[in-house]
């Protein structure tokens, strides 16, 4: 499952987002968005998981939890939509 993480502390690392889920089962991959030109963290990102039932315990456990000062909001990612 794709996992949509928000509110993210502009520091936070994904290593310490990976370490984050990883309490709840396999983490296949992290991303956090980062603008193209200053290379700032944009404040979301994304983690993958291999396991849904892990990965939904992951967002029902984090969603709301305070990571380096900030509330994370966490939901299933919805897919890409199509551009035309």
């Amino acid at each position: 499952m794709n996992i949509y993480v928000r509110n993210l502390s502009y520091n936070l690392t994904e290593q310490e987002l990976s370490n984050l889920f990883s309490e709840f089962g396999e983490v296949t991959s992290v991303k956090i968005i980062k603008d193209k030109i200053t290379g700032r963290a944009k404040g979301f990102g994304f983690v993958e998981m291999s396991d849904d039932n892990a990965a939904a315990e992951a967002i029902s456990k984090i969603n709301g939890s305070d990571v380096k000062g900030r509330p994370i909001q966490a939901e299933k990612a919805l897919p890409p939509k199509q551009r035309d």
